[in-house]
């Protein structure tokens, strides 16, 4: 997990997946920087939006535009 010349953590930064995608690849990134089920990221998303009154459908589109494709 650390490197041990450094002591640093490795830098993880989320890009939207090419391959793991069905609308933007949002949902595929963030599974990958995390290391999860994709399936999981989406359920949560879904869940999200469904319970927080569209909130997780503002965010999907918020890091659509801002985060920048792998």
């Amino acid at each position: 997990m650390y490197d041990t010349e450094t002591q640093t953590a490795p830098v993880r930064k989320l890009r939207r997946s090419r391959s793991d995608r069905m609308v933007a690849g949002v949902c595929g990134g963030v599974a990958e920087m995390f290391g999860i089920d994709a399936a999981l990221v989406r359920i949560i998303l879904v869940a999200a939006t469904l319970l927080g009154f569209g909130t997780g459908a503002v965010l999907y589109l918020i890091a659509w535009l801002v985060v920048p494709e792998a």
